[in-house]
């Protein structure tokens, strides 16, 4: 349990997508034990796991499953957000895939079109039914995950990197659409996290895990947790005056 309030989100509604594991797992979970109802969103139906979680500690939650490359499951799934609690407050668009690495000229087209579409139109589509019902409630918290990689350039991850990079003009450009709204928007950009999708690289290749410790100048890969905690805090009222911002939470892998 976190040592912080247990009522900082009370009344209030987040939305966090990929919620099924890893980092929206984690950050469906620390919204529920803060005091928020939670809707849990992802493609997997096993974000009905999450639901349960939260619902056996005590918590409020409705899982959608979701494509959110899919204009009319994202609008379904933020109306039956507010159909279950009548308002949204906060959001966490965190959605994402990886992909075999493949450099630029040798990368399959599908794949380039589907990292794209997941992670730069997914977030463009979120955005888009997220924002009026904020704009209705009287404002809100968007936050949208970026990575690392859209700082810096990646080799073999061409299209994860460009979507990555897309997510923060994005961001920007939204923040300053709306921010004068009551809409805060902004990104966050993680470092490795010890998610199902890392786990299982690291399962078929173990010397990479002892690698990824290396890159990251903290000694170590995040939890989950860890990167969540930087979308709440953007959720939350102690950072009222942050807008069009890109959190870097990666233990130091960019700034080496």
């Amino acid at each position: 349990m976190s040592a912080h309030s247990t009522s900082e989100f009370e009344g209030r509604v987040a939305l966090v997508t990929g919620a099924a594991s890893g980092i929206g797992a984690a950050a469906a979970r620390l919204f529920a034990e803060r005091g928020a109802r939670v809707s849990v969103i992802d493609i997997d139906a096993s974000g009905e796991g999450t639901v349960e979680t939260i619902r056996s500690a005590g918590g409020e939650a409705i899982f959608s499953r979701a494509d959110v490359v899919d204009d009319g499951a994202v609008e379904r799934a933020v109306a039956h957000t507010l159909e279950a609690f009548g308002r949204l407050d906060c959001a966490f668009n965190n959605a994402g895939i990886s992909g075999p690495p493949h450099s630029v000229a040798d990368m399959p087209l599908e794949q380039w079109h589907q990292g794209i579409d997941v992670m730069l139109t997914g977030v463009f589509l979120c955005m888009r039914h997220e924002i009026p019902r904020m704009l209705e409630g009287g404002g809100g918290s968007i936050v949208n995950c970026a990575s690392g990689a859209a700082l810096i350039g990646f080799p073999g991850q061409a299209a994860y990197v460009a979507s990555k990079h897309g997510v923060l003009g994005l961001t920007k450009t939204a923040a300053v659409e709306y921010g004068s709204r009551g809409v805060l928007i902004n990104a966050i950009c993680p470092g490795t996290a010890r998610t199902a999708m890392v786990e299982s690289v690291i399962a078929e290749t173990p010397e990479l895990l002892e690698e990824l410790h290396r890159l990251h100048p903290i000694g170590r890969i995040a939890e989950p947790a860890e990167i969540a905690e930087a979308a709440l805090w953007l959720c939350s009222g102690r950072a009222s005056f942050v807008m069009g911002s890109a959190l870097v939470v990666d233990g130091g892998y960019v700034a080496q």
